[in-house]
């Protein structure tokens, strides 16, 4: 492009050459040989060809063929003076060392203006009464045509540096305002990322919470089925109703959880509430269909919970309840308590049995639990109990009044 815009500048500067020599305007006095009026003509706009590439090299050479042009009183300038404008524009807005740049233009307008002072001088012995016969205003002749110089090259050479500097700074702007928007692309990917990991871990925690919790008490049934198969039949008969009924709800629970789901793309099957505080008592009694002497005991004045901390509640217990059908050996009791206090409401799951090995923290149920607890600002208690077993206590605060 800067090419094409450099030849194309040039051959105008010829035309405008031929134009001038045509009409005779020499307002720089004689000029020289055909020749050099091509040579100069040709010099002061063909180095924007590089104005992008070069703009340091381009605008100091535009400038010296420039000063060069004017000594040597060529003809042809109009032109010129627009390449002038053109390369101290570019190195104002294509300059990437922004001091260089800068002190290169500061110089190149300095030294026009040193060159116009000495040709107002070589100009001045040649002022006669006749230059100004036609002069009437108030102001010297003389004076007069200085000022005018003076201020018509301020205003070129003052546009050509704003509006350079003008264009970088539009140019800076546009690249941050890129770089801000790739940076922003890429942290919603980041985020979006943790949140599909986010959505894979709750997942696994309610696929955990669910399928553990239901195949231990199932796994519980059998064992106490196969023991009595052939000396009780009818209690194997009510142990195997016992899977049924808890291989049943495993299935309705994991439907409910892909309903949730599936309730995000508008499907209708997931709006069904999820398990909350009202539905401990079933895990309770499957736990005593499982062969414990499972207890419930609910104190105080029961609240309306927020939906995430009953459900946070429940799966509590559903974790505590599947550990000691699971890992209590000997354990026969089975005690469940919920208390309503003032500012919080307390969870507490014990039992009577012994661990068959040590209580393994990193377990997903154990930190599915604790995040659960943590997501709500509650508190976790977990650990053997004075006497012997195990016990599982949480506190959730309430929110203020009881009532939400």
């Amino acid at each position: 492009m800067d090419l094409y815009a450099g030849l194309a500048a040039t051959a105008i500067a010829l035309l405008s050459l031929t134009l001038a020599r045509s009409t005779g305007t020499f307002a720089l006095g004689p000029p020289p040989s055909g020749v050099e009026q091509l040579i100069w003509t040709v010099a002061v706009p063909l180095p924007l060809i590089w104005r992008r590439r070069f703009p340091a090299v381009s605008a100091l050479a535009v400038s010296v063929a420039f000063i060069g042009s004017q000594v040597r009183a060529v003809p042809e300038w109009q032109l010129s003076s627009w390449a002038l404008f053109v390369a101290i524009y570019t190195l104002g807005a294509w300059g990437q060392d922004r001091r260089l740049s800068r002190r290169l233009r500061i110089g190149v307008i300095v030294a026009m203006f040193a060159w116009l002072g000495i040709a107002y001088m070589l100009s001045y012995s040649e002022i006669t009464a006749e230059t100004f016969a036609d002069a009437v205003g108030p102001v010297p002749p003389v004076l007069a045509a200085i000022v005018t110089g003076i201020l018509v090259n301020a205003l070129y050479f003052g546009f050509a540096y704003f509006f350079g500097e003008t264009a970088w700074v539009a140019a800076r702007r546009q690249h941050e305002l890129a770089e801000q928007a790739e940076r922003l692309r890429r942290s919603q990917a980041e985020v979006r990322e943790h949140a599909v990991v986010g959505e894979r871990v709750r997942i696994a925690r309610e696929l955990h919470d669910v399928v553990a919790h239901h195949v231990s008490v199932m796994g519980v049934q059998a064992a106490a089925c196969r023991r009595v198969l052939d000396k009780d039949p009818t209690k194997a008969r009510t142990a195997l109703a016992s899977i049924e009924e808890t291989a049943r709800q495993a299935v309705d629970e994991l439907r409910r959880m892909l309903g949730v789901l599936r309730a995000r793309d508008g499907d209708p099957e997931g709006t069904r509430q999820p398990a909350g505080v009202d539905q401990i008592a079933a895990v309770v009694d499957r736990a005593g269909e499982a062969g414990l002497r499972a207890t419930l005991g609910v104190y105080g004045d029961p609240v309306p919970l927020p939906e995430s901390v009953s459900q946070a509640a429940y799966r509590v217990v559903q974790e505590a309840v599947t550990n000691a059908l699971k890992h209590a050996t000997g354990a026969s009791l089975l005690d469940v308590r919920i208390r309503y206090l003032a500012q919080e409401m307390e969870v507490e799951v014990s039992d009577d049995g012994r661990a068959t090995r040590p209580a393994n923290t990193d377990g997903l149920g154990l930190i599915g639990m604790r995040e659960r607890i943590t997501a709500h600002g509650g508190q976790l208690e977990v650990g053997p109990r004075t006497g012997g077993g195990w016990r599982v206590r949480v506190r959730f605060p309430l929110p203020a009044g009881g009532v939400v």
